[in-house]
């Protein structure tokens, strides 16, 4: 049992995108442990985010505005929504950056102020990174047992980045990886494999300034035309290009504009 001294509600939430003021909730889910030890209370719902949810949001959740229309908004439910976590704590995984600041936003346009002033704010990503910190010292620990010595020295750092990677392929070996899309793959089978599963392919370019929609189409990343497609922007905003081109961005990004620019105006 955990060691309650006030109740607390673990929630999480789905919305039409990442942006904390611009986007909406589309479904609540809310776990209330009482520190009373008495049965936990569950409680979940659909809500009409009244904007269009993100391709991309569609592609990780499932629910379109088609999906949404028939729920209610916000508004109408803010009030339940606001009694259920009563005076609470909160809990989340990556809450503090997002779900909390996301709910907040929510219940203020609906005339609700959430003051976390006076809670408890659990975040079980922070504990997780914070425990297991993702350092070269932190994975040679971990993988080879090894602790390190003369860190950012540059042949030391390399000489541990070898001892991880053996241990990574003997820990692994035959571990299998289920993606986000339910497909199962044994990655350390070979180098090739082990490659590909390095490999983020959301991103086109290392500085990650332009990325895929999920039908592959390339788009922005970055500034005021973040989320668009990259030829459509060129179309409309040609001057756009002749920006990129004159400004500190990668080889590797104005190679690929100017090739998909050029495709575009191939036709």
């Amino acid at each position: 049992m955990l060691p309650l001294t006030n109740d607390i509600v673990f929630f999480d939430l789905e919305a039409t995108g990442l942006n904390i003021v611009q986007d909406r909730i589309v479904q609540v889910g809310f776990v209330k442990l009482f520190a009373d030890g008495r049965p936990a209370e569950e409680l979940e719902m659909k809500i009409n985010p009244t904007v269009p949810v993100s391709a991309e949001a569609a592609a990780i959740h499932g629910m379109t505005n088609e999906d949404l229309k028939d729920e209610p908004v916000f508004a109408e439910v803010a009030q339940q929504l606001y009694d259920f976590i009563g005076d609470a704590d909160l809990g989340g995984y990556n809450s503090n950056r997002y779900d909390v600041p996301l709910l907040q936003e929510e219940f203020y346009r609906a005339g609700i102020y959430l003051d976390t002033a006076n809670r408890r704010l659990i975040d079980a990503q922070q504990i997780f990174y914070r425990m297991e910190p993702r350092t070269l010292s932190a994975a040679l620990k971990f993988y080879a047992g090894k602790t390190m010595e003369n860190a950012h020295d540059a042949l030391a750092d390399v000489r541990a980045t070898v001892d991880i990677f053996q241990g990574q392929l003997d820990k692994y070996k035959d571990a299998e990886y289920t993606d986000d899309d339910g497909n199962t793959s044994t990655p350390f089978s070979n180098m090739d494999t082990v490659a590909a599963f390095c490999q983020d392919d959301r991103f086109l370019d290392a500085t990650r300034r332009l990325k895929k929609a999920p039908d592959g189409t390339p788009q922005f990343n970055f500034g005021k035309y973040s989320g668009q497609a990259v030829a459509d922007v060129f179309a409309k905003d040609p001057s756009y290009l002749k920006w990129i081109l004159s400004k500190d961005f990668s080889t590797e990004v104005k190679a690929l504009v100017k090739a998909i620019d050029d495709q575009r105006r191939r036709g």
